[in-house]
């Protein structure tokens, strides 16, 4: 196990040689590219995208040209793992290279005794990471990078420590509050701190300002305003996650040529089209990450920067808000949805492109999970890597050069939907559900993904040796929360 030293964000940039003061301001956005070229960094995020809905990882219905081009002229991962089933954990995982075991934020939810904004809307933002916390931003930052953030943040509310400029980010546009980002036309959007009122949206099912599309300006605004220093862009995207919304233009390619099935409506709201529409989403993002590697190309930045595509979790479950991932066989062969630690919630699509140094073409089954992330842009860019985290560097794999390390195992906890807690140590993955609920069985279910890839055979009682290894691991992989508690791990026996 990795010694977990808690250091504060001032004494860890203190290690670096970087004042407090010096710390507190971004940096010269004017400042040219250093001599050393460090690569650029786009990090794409899709929101609720399951394993199967691109391409090229199996998807027959929806077109995605673009993400599919990234992995023909890229590496494609096979086992990649989210940092949890459900959003801000998920996020907030990817950012500092914690596990759910020890990230601080562990479960959705808004601040405790903060009901309301101080303008008494609904979006009063998500549980915010403290200072403590050292994310990928702060790190990239004292490199040179220029740092953005477009999207949807939901790790804490502007003006808490969790805002983004609080976070290492020297610009943020898009959602804070991800109940926010439940509608594509919002009647407002964030600019760092402050709303900008977007005219002719009303936050119903249409609008004359469409986020995503917002969401693209905006990135290539920043990359042409950064095109001469290093930069990393962080493009947190909300497609295909609820409500089902997208331009009729986009539509219009699907409408009438996947068909539609009756279905009984539950939240968000509906869409007349709900497949054909859901599909369109998923194409009109793709779109626009065609726009954003056109742009790349044309400012002869391709070949310096490395553009990285994932999904925050799983597809979302029961035909929610019309979304059919049951048609669309959304999780490919897995089991479990968005909210699970089965397959289906947390193993996710991602591809990586860097022209002329990721070989073209490639598919890799490395097994890594989003806590890699942070550890693997540390080694791409020189930066110092926290003695704090949990994850390990991708970049032998990525580059095809050095020693790959490889995880003695992978730990996901989650007191959500039931409570659950799960283990991936090689072939082996084991999961305890329903931790909340007294009269569920809590024991160990241990599947071989080499042979049962769906979850489908309870192997426990066969291989109680490696039950009662997995068994160690759960209880040793993981320091209780204050914020998200969850003494049922430690209550109900494992059988």
């Amino acid at each position: 196990m990795p010694v977990f030293e808690q250091k504060t964000r001032r004494e860890f940039l203190k290690t670096l040689g970087v004042g407090a003061a010096a710390a507190a301001f971004p940096l010269n956005l004017s400042r040219c590219r250093p001599a050393s070229k460090k690569p650029n960094i786009v990090y794409i995020l899709a929101d609720d995208l399951g394993y199967g809905e691109l391409g090229c990882y199996g998807q027959k219905y929806i077109r995605t040209p673009h993400i599919d081009s990234l992995a023909a002229e890229g590496m494609k991962f096979t086992q990649h793992y989210a940092g949890s089933p459900v959003c801000a954990p998920s996020r907030c995982v990817l950012l500092t290279g914690k596990h759910t075991g020890h990230a601080y934020i562990r479960n959705n939810g808004r601040p405790p005794g903060r009901p309301h904004d101080p303008d008494k809307s609904i979006f009063a933002g998500q549980n915010p990471i403290p200072d403590s916390e050292i994310t990928i931003a702060e790190l990239l930052k004292q490199q040179g990078y220029a740092t953005g953030a477009i999207g949807k943040w939901g790790l804490g509310s502007p003006g808490s420590s969790g805002a983004p400029d609080r976070q290492g980010f020297d610009f943020f546009y898009g959602y804070n509050c991800q109940a926010h980002a439940h509608n594509h036309y919002p009647r407002y959007l964030y600019r760092n701190n402050q709303k900008e009122n977007l005219v002719g949206n009303d936050r119903s099912a249409t609008g004359e300002q469409y986020s995503q599309d917002l969401f693209i300006k905006e990135a290539k605004d920043f990359i042409r305003i950064n095109q001469h220093r290093p930069f990393f862009l962080f493009l947190p995207f909300i497609i295909p996650h609820l409500a089902i919304q997208v331009p009729d233009e986009t539509l219009n390619e699907y409408k009438g040529i996947i068909p539609e099935a009756p279905y009984e409506h539950r939240g968000y709201i509906p869409h007349p089209y709900p497949r054909a529409a859901y599909a369109a989403m998923i194409t009109h993002m793709d779109r626009g990450i065609g726009e954003i590697l056109s742009l790349l190309k044309e400012l002869a930045l391709d070949e310096d920067t490395l553009v990285i595509f994932s999904s925050d979790n799983g597809p979302t479950y029961n035909r929610l808000g019309g979304t059919d991932s049951d048609f669309f066989e959304s999780a490919g062969s897995f089991r479990g949805r968005k909210g699970s630690l089965y397959e289906g919630g947390i193993r996710v699509p991602l591809i990586a492109r860097w022209l002329g140094n990721i070989e073209a073409g490639v598919q890799t089954d490395h097994l890594s999970a989003f806590w890699d992330v942070l550890p693997t842009l540390c080694d791409l860019t020189g930066a110092a890597t926290p003695e704090s985290i949990d994850g390990l560097s991708f970049m032998p794999t990525l580059l095809n050069s050095g020693s790959q390390k490889q995880h003695d195992s992978l730990y996901w906890e989650f007191p959500a939907y039931g409570g659950q807690q799960a283990v991936r140590m090689g072939e082996w993955k084991a999961i305890r559900t329903n931790l909340k609920r007294d009269d569920a069985d809590h024991s160990i279910q241990l599947y071989n993904l080499g042979k049962d890839i769906g979850e489908t055979k309870n192997l426990a009682d066969q291989y109680p040796e490696i039950a009662e290894q997995i068994r160690r691991i759960m209880r040793h992989s993981r320091f209780e929360s204050e914020l998200f508690p969850f003494p049922e791990i430690y209550q109900r026996k494992m059988k």
